[in-house]
């Protein structure tokens, strides 16, 4: 009876050490995001609330986060693509549905970032931060307004313009500087693009990317292509520099939410989603990353020179010569990669 009673207790105990364990056993998601793209200690509240590890890891661009998705590496649990590769992986069939009912907070996002053509009734994806590409300069250097693209052809700033290292940005630019659409496949248009490009260059232009805050700064550069978030940023903190987005109008993008394909954690993933739709999260983030916020709430929360700011929230005039980037078949991003090869060389 000594050793049953013994054998019986020793169970018991096991039984619940396992018990414990497994209340304290913590769900992971994996979450494909950019750097620095998340408010500090966000994480660390939404883990703490609802026990449910986050495991971030952190690509440059689209192509890379596409590698990383498709790669089968890791299954990741929630994403971040641009509006382009959304609509890419909802074509591929690599995004889960969203149940809105587990995302109730999505009812507080501005109408005017849901229903875009890359995802047409938000299936599949929800608007997680917005931005613009723009001009930087430095009003020291600089005395006369900027308000368009043709600036950064102006040969009184040779040898003092930088344009950000990037195919569709660069050719972007150059398309919305001659008047064609941003995403335009024509051969004609797409040759006049690239001789703009290659014309800019002989002004001594240089190509970049994480270098364009400290030549800005520094006045080693006196005008600069840049994304949004760094250059409002950069305008907030030193008076002599700002950033607006051209008559012309410009890239104007949409960061999304969506799950990818195959997660085990579907139920977690929305959770999080729905916590990053918070409008506390959401102001959290816009004010520390420097992008604006899909979150009307967030955004009425923000100072009135950054609501009023037209670099950030622009007037309607400038916001309907705006364009996303859509997607490229292989057909047309080969023309695109020829125009680039060519402009590099």
């Amino acid at each position: 009876m000594k050793k049953i009673i013994t054998i019986f207790t020793v169970f018991m105990m096991i039984s619940a050490t396992m018990i414990s364990c497994k209340k304290d056993e913590k769900t992971t998601i994996n979450f494909l995001n950019w750097g620095e793209n998340i408010a500090e200690g966000l994480i660390d509240e939404f883990e703490e609330k609802y026990n449910i590890k986050v495991n971030e890891v952190f690509v440059d661009d689209n192509e890379a986060m596409y590698q990383e998705l498709t790669s089968g590496k890791i299954q990741y649990d929630v994403a971040v693509p641009g509006d382009y590769m959304v609509e890419r992986l909802i074509s591929e069939g690599r995004l889960e549905a969203l149940d809105k009912q587990n995302i109730p907070n999505w009812t507080e996002l501005l109408s005017s970032n849901l229903n875009k053509s890359f995802d047409p009734g938000n299936v599949y994806s929800l608007p997680y931060m917005n931005g613009t590409i723009g001009i930087i300069y430095n009003t020291e250097l600089i005395s006369e307004d900027i308000n368009s693209w043709s600036d950064m052809w102006n040969p009184k700033y040779k040898d003092e313009i930088f344009v950000l290292d990037s195919q569709r940005d660069a050719i972007g630019m150059a398309l919305k500087y001659l008047g064609y659409p941003l995403n335009s496949t024509d051969e004609v248009e797409l040759s006049a693009a690239k001789a703009a490009l290659i014309e800019q260059k002989k002004l001594g232009t240089i190509y970049g990317a994480d270098n364009v805050k400290d030549l800005m700064i520094s006045g080693e550069r006196a005008i600069a292509m840049i994304w949004s978030g760094e250059g409002l940023t950069l305008a907030d903190e030193y008076d002599y520099l700002k950033y607006i987005v051209p008559k012309e109008g410009a890239n104007f993008w949409i960061d999304s939410l969506v799950i990818p394909k195959g997660t085990k954690n579907k139920s977690a993933a929305e959770t999080f989603i729905n916590f990053l739709c918070e409008k506390d999260s959401a102001y959290r983030v816009a004010e520390e990353i420097g992008y604006t916020t899909p979150h009307e709430g967030a955004m009425m929360e923000q100072d009135e020179e950054v609501r009023n700011n037209p670099g950030a929230y622009m007037p309607e005039e400038i916001m309907n010569r705006c364009e996303s980037y859509k997607y490229l078949n292989e057909e047309e991003l080969l023309k695109y990669e020829k125009v680039w090869l060519e402009v590099k060389s």
